[in-house]
């Protein structure tokens, strides 16, 4: 599992700095083409290990927005009792 970043993320740069993986980028270099800020599943740890919740999703101010996501390609462990979709964070 790793994070997503939804289409409602306002591109606010937030995320980019907070990523302990660097798996973060911005819409300029999303590899699927899409307006909106990426993360690199193959990279996202979740911030296992870094912090007690994905450091991106404390950082955003746009809430739902970094929700968890189970992608093909991603090779990190998923938090026990979280569910694809559900944000990451809730406020």
């Amino acid at each position: 599992m790793a994070v997503k970043i939804t289409d409602i993320c306002i591109n606010c740069d937030a995320c980019l700095d907070e990523c302990p993986t660097e798996s973060i980028v911005d819409n300029d270099e999303n590899p699927t083409g899409e307006d909106i800020y990426y993360v690199n599943p193959e990279t996202c740890t979740e911030c296992i290990g870094d912090n007690d919740e994905p450091a991106c999703a404390e950082a955003c101010p746009t809430e739902g927005c970094i929700v968890w996501d189970v992608r093909e390609g991603a090779s990190h462990p998923v938090r026990d009792g979280m569910t694809a979709g559900e944000p990451c964070v809730e406020d």
